[in-house]
């Protein structure tokens, strides 16, 4: 097994509860980890082996741009989309950060984390 990382993915989307967020969007950060079975193309040096990190970063931004209430949202989708589309990934963590988050205070960032396991067919 190995893990391939996408760090400090920098998105605007317009993603929050208030209306004036939906309005005016904000920046966000995504990362994303997953586990996935590299032996093979570490051996064969084609990208088919592996999982392609260019088709990670287009789920993040495609699934950014779908507006949500809620972070949690946004990442379950990255997550249902990345297990959907690459039978490779057998574990997955994102975490969703909204930058600067208008909550009455001096904060950096709010994030979210989810982790999700492929589930074994029986």
């Amino acid at each position: 097994m190995g893990q391939i990382k996408v760090e400090n993915i920098r998105v605007f989307a317009y993603h929050g509860c208030l209306k004036e967020e939906t309005k005016i969007g904000s920046d966000y950060r995504v990362d994303l980890e997953v586990v996935a079975n590299l032996k093979t193309s570490a051996k064969s040096d084609k990208l088919s082996d592996t999982v392609d990190y260019v088709f990670l970063n287009k789920v993040i931004r495609e699934e950014m741009s779908v507006a949500s209430h809620l972070l949690e949202t946004v990442a379950k989708r990255i997550l249902n989309r990345i297990f959907t589309e690459d039978k490779l990934v057998k574990k997955a963590t994102v975490w969703v950060s909204k930058l600067n988050p208008p909550i009455g205070g001096d904060v950096e960032m709010v994030t979210i984390k989810m982790v999700e396991k492929r589930k074994k067919r029986k």
